[in-house]
This record gives C-alpha cells, sequence and structure tokens, in this order.
C-alpha cells in the first residue's frame, strides 16, 4: 500500500516538479545567451560566471517581486502595498483556473478540448449582454450574468460534443474551428448596434453596470474580486463531480475505456456531449468572471491567451483539479511577474513563453525527464494518456 501511494506520488508530483526546475535552468540559460554584455566576457570565465550569475538572479527576483512580494513597494507605501503583485496574480489566475479545469476535464473522459478559447469568448459575451442590458438588484444581477454566460458556452461547447457523438468528427478539430469561429463572430457582434457602445468606431461593448460588476475584496486600488472563490467553488464541485458523482464515474470511465464503458451500458454520445457541455461552461464560467470582475467591457481580445494557457494549465496539473489550481497560479505569476522581469532588467518578455513552452516540452516527454534525471522507478505514461486520453 505504502509503494502504491509513493508511486502515484511520484507520477503526480515529481514530473511537474522536474519539469519546473528543468525549464527555469534552461530559461536562465537562455537569458544569459541573449545578454551581449555577459557574453563578452567569455573570455574571463570567473567574470562570465559571476555576472551571468547574478544576471539570472535579478531576473527571477523581478518575476517574484512582480508576482508575489514587492520589498520597494511596500517600503514605500506600507507593507499592505506590497502583496498587490500577488492580488493581481490571483486576478490572472482566477478565470486561468476554469478555462484549464475545461481541459482536464475532457481529459478525464478522452476527450481533448481545444476549444476554451471559444468557450471562453461565448461565455464573456452572455455575461457582458446581461451586464451593460439591465438593472437589477446586485445579487441578482450578478447572478443572472454568470449563469448566462455559462449557458451560451456550454451550449457552445456541447455542439462539439454532438457532432463527435452523432458524426464521428474528432473533437480536436472541431475545436479549433470554433475558435475561429468565436474569434470572428466577436468581431462582427461588435459591429453591430446592440454591442457597439455609443459614440464609438472601435469595436468595444458598453461598460458592464455597476449593479453587474463583481466586489472587489480589498477595495478599489486592487483589482482582486469574488471571482477566486466562485473559481475555487468550481475547483470543489469538479473534484466532487469526478470523485463522488455516478455521472463523474461514467465520464472516467470512458476515458479509461470507451468500448468496455459501453459494454457495461454506458451511453457513449450522452458522455461525449454531456463533458463538453460542461466543458464549455467551465470555461464560459471564466471568461464571464473575466469581464465582470476585471475587463468590465467586452472587446474583440477579451479572451487574451486564457483559452490557449488552459492547455498547458491542464497538462502541468496532470488534469487534476488541484493540480490544475497549482499550474494556473504559477502561470499566472509567471504573466504577471514578466512585466516587472522586462522594466526592472531589460529581459524580453517572451523568456516567460520560453518557460512556459519548455514545462509542456518536459511534462509531455517524460521518458525525457527519466534519463536526464536517471529515474529508476518508471513513470509509466505521459499526462495525457495516463488521465484517460486516448487521441
Amino acid at each position: 500500500m505504502i509503494n502504491k501511494f509513493f508511486a502515484s506520488i511520484q507520477g503526480k508530483v515529481l514530473l511537474p516538479f522536474l519539469a519546473f526546475i528543468s525549464a527555469f535552468f534552461l530559461g536562465g540559460v537562455v537569458i544569459v545567451l541573449t545578454d551581449s554584455e555577459i557574453m563578452n566576457q567569455l573570455k574571463s570565465p570567473g567574470k562570465f560566471l559571476t555576472a551571468a550569475g547574478a544576471k539570472i538572479g535579478n531576473s527571477y527576483l523581478a518575476i517574484f517581486q512582480g508576482s508575489i512580494f514587492d520589498i520597494n513597494l511596500a517600503r514605500e507605501s506600507g507593507w499592505q502595498q506590497g502583496f498587490y503583485p500577488i492580488s493581481e496574480t490571483i486576478v490572472t489566475t482566477t478565470p486561468l483556473i476554469l478555462a484549464g479545469l475545461s481541459v482536464a476535464l475532457a481529459f478525464k473522459s478522452g476527450l481533448f478540448n481545444i476549444g476554451a478559447q471559444g468557450q471562453f469568448i461565448f461565455g464573456a459575451i452572455g455575461a457582458s449582454y446581461i451586464g451593460f442590458r439591465y438593472e437589477f438588484n446586485p445579487v441578482l444581477h450578478v447572478s443572472l450574468a454568470l449563469v448566462t454566460g455559462v449557458i451560451f458556452a456550454g451550449l457552445f461547447g456541447g455542439v462539439v460534443g454532438l457532432l463527435k457523438a452523432k458524426t464521428g468528427a474528432h473533437e480536436v478539430i472541431v475545436t479549433i474551428m470554433l475558435n475561429y469561429v468565436a474569434a470572428l463572430f466577436i468581431l462582427w457582434l461588435l459591429k453591430t448596434k446592440t454591442f457597439l457602445r455609443l459614440e464609438r468606431f472601435d469595436p468595444i461593448a458598453p461598460e458592464v453596470n455597476p449593479s453587474a460588476q463583481l466586489p472587489k475584496l480589498f477595495g478599489v486600488e486592487q483589482r482582486i474580486h469574488i471571482g477566486i472563490f466562485i473559481s475555487l467553488a468550481a475547483v470543489i464541485m469538479v473534484w466532487w463531480l469526478l470523485n463522488r458523482s455516478t455521472l463523474g464515474f461514467k465520464f472516467r470511465a470512458v476515458g479509461a475505456n470507451a468500448n468496455a464503458a459501453k459494454s457495461a451500458g454506458i451511453s457513449i454520445p450522452f458522455v461525449t456531449t454531456a463533458t463538453m457541455f460542461i466543458c464549455g461552461a467551465l470555461a464560459g464560467l471564466g471568461g464571464a468572471l473575466h469581464v465582470l470582475g476585471t475587463e468590465y467591457a467586452l472587446t474583440a481580445g477579451v479572451a487574451g491567451s486564457f483559452g490557449f494557457d488552459a492547455i498547458t494549465v491542464a497538462l502541468l496539473g496532470q488534469a487534476t483539479p488541484i493540480g490544475t489550481v497549482l499550474a494556473a497560479f504559477l502561470f499566472g505569476a509567471l504573466q504577471t511577474g514578466g512585466r516587472t522581469l522586462q522594466s526592472n532588467t531589460g529581459t524580453p518578455l517572451e523568456i516567460v513563453q520560453i518557460i512556459q513552452a519548455l514545462i509542456v516540452l518536459f511534462i509531455a516527454a517524460p521518458a525525457l525527464m527519466k534519463g536526464i534525471f536517471k529515474i529508476k522507478k518508471s513513470i509509466n505514461q505521459s499526462s495525457m494518456s495516463a488521465k484517460g486520453w486516448n487521441g
């Protein structure tokens, strides 16, 4: 029993940890190689190593200060303001958790949801419309806006499951194409009289009414809002769905072996459609929270890269709810700290994207990690196959 426990821990914790360490190590190498001043000191090994170490240390310190705690800001404005960076990290993490869950849940059912970006957009559209079009009691208004975003995105995701169930269309192709549909749809929508803000020609919707805006947790000076608690509640619900409900058992059974699940009487079309509807709803909730809690106005770029980053987050989190939260926080910290990295050290912001890409590479190649670190005990499968994706 103990051996099985530690074997499970090795597969779920060791691989992401090694991927994290390796990515940051190679990121440091890239930082040095792209700094001409440091490379000019190669003739003097001592000076080169000192300068390289200082550059790497200052770069990663800048990421920490920009994403967790800034000691300089604390000295100038008080210790409370020193934690402003972590509040910004949480703001970025909030929708990323939900988008990541939408990909992770699909993995559990043997599906690969590449459509979180489009689903995120549809959730933002639904929440934005209710937010600026109507005026209600704040609790009712926020609830209606969130529910509308969830339904819009759930239906948009459910179409993928329905097409796969009825026609055999591959969900990867369909979700990729629907991302383009969503991106072009929002561009068209923002040019209509319904959504285009008065006296504006650029594609931007009216700002949602104050009654639809999510309350701030620490006053107007910090953007962190109650959406983080909604995201964490969704994490708990997904965990319960997968581990304590009959529907979740069906999801996992189909993901593990669709033929065996069919023989046991489980409806594959139902599971496929239900999974994609819930996945869409999760990503849409992320889009709704992003509009109501942070952006307030719908724009063509409202989704940013949340939907695509969600794939990486789900992989790093081993397609588990808790792992997805931790991975989303890591990526939120990297994105937030990247801005301070560039302003404080002059290191290009793209280094953060390189680190993220390296993490994905190492997560997707466990055999490479075993070879580099001489791991004797094998990590049985890659993160996707271990979590039920039969690709």
